[in-house]
Parts: C-alpha cells; structure tokens; sequence
C-alpha cells in the first residue's frame, strides 16, 4: 500500500482498526520499520517483547485477532506525532486483558510503540 493510499492514524482509524474483526486495519497504521515493544508479566521491563517492522507486528496481531476475544478502544489521546490509548479486550469466558500503550508518529503512521498489558489468571 502506498503511503498517501494509507489510512492515517487518529481517534475514529485507531478505533475502526482495534475494533475490526481482523488485525489488517490495525496493522495498516503501522509504518514499515516500526518497533512494538510489550511489557507484561511475561516480558517484563528489563527484557519486554520487542518486534521489529510492520511484518513481525502483523504475525503477532494475527495471531491476537485469530483468537475469540472483543476489542474496544476506550480512550485515546493524540498530540502532534504522539498519542497514548487504552484498549479492553474480553474473551467469551469473561477472561479480560486491560493494556496502555503510548506511540510515536511519522506522516501519520505508527514508527514506534510501548504497550503495557495485564490480564485475568
């Protein structure tokens, strides 16, 4: 996709990607050298998950979109070419995931990423 043909990020594109029932609108946000770091109980702050590039973001929100789960974005805030949201995630069992991420922005496109995420035992 050519950049001026992609969507640029904002409250009603982030939310129509995190909401949508496939990562590819998600992933359409994504500059092609973004970097996604994740920090959770898993991957905690000295050694988070790190994915580099809009092809490894994109297998690990397929995989996260594979799965039977809704997403809502609940908040977001943008300010020049940075921006912060929380998103809600529920699985059919009633399993919630919570997460925080905070994003750096090029010509409209996610370049870099921190995300924070909890979810239920």
């Amino acid at each position: 996709m050519a950049p001026s043909a992609a969507p640029r990020f904002g409250t009603d594109t982030l939310r129509r990607g995190l909401e949508a029932p496939t990562a590819a609108p998600l992933t359409a946000l994504y500059a092609d050298d973004a970097e996604l770091r994740v920090v959770d109980r898993n991957t905690q702050p000295s050694h988070p998950m790190v994915l580099h590039g809009r092809d490894e973001i994109s297998a690990m929100l397929d995989d996260v979109y594979s799965r039977d789960m809704t997403h809502r974005l609940e908040r977001c805030v943008v300010q020049g070419d940075h921006a912060a949201y929380s998103e809600s995630c529920v699985y059919p069992d009633g399993v919630r995931v919570y997460s925080e991420s905070m994003v750096s922005l090029r010509d409209g496109r996610i370049t870099e990423q921190t995300m924070i995420q909890a979810w239920d035992e």
